[in-house]
């Protein structure tokens, strides 16, 4: 009976780490793609970034950008289609 409710409390314990891992590890629906692809529309650009840290959307595909190293850049696709970023 003992080793029965040791094995129990121990697939509960077990189950419940690897979901709190992975909840933890889950980022926020489109967090991580829109900071990647920024950091590396930036990095196109021969902006100083490293890497992008935080988002804000401003509208459809116009963000704000702050970069690892504090810079931070509007990025946004104008009415020709082309993506621009400017210096904030």
């Amino acid at each position: 009976m003992k080793r029965s409710l040791m094995r129990q409390r121990l697939v509960v314990l077990t189950a419940t780490l690897y979901a709190a891992t992975s909840l933890a590890a889950d980022p926020a629906p489109g967090e991580v793609p829109v900071a990647k692809d920024l950091t590396a529309v930036i990095a196109l650009q021969g902006l100083p970034c490293g890497q992008v840290v935080s988002v804000s959307q401003q509208g459809e595909n116009d963000y704000i950008a702050a970069c690892q190293d504090g810079n931070r850049y509007r990025v946004y696709v104008n009415a020709d289609g082309r993506v621009v970023v400017e210096k904030q």
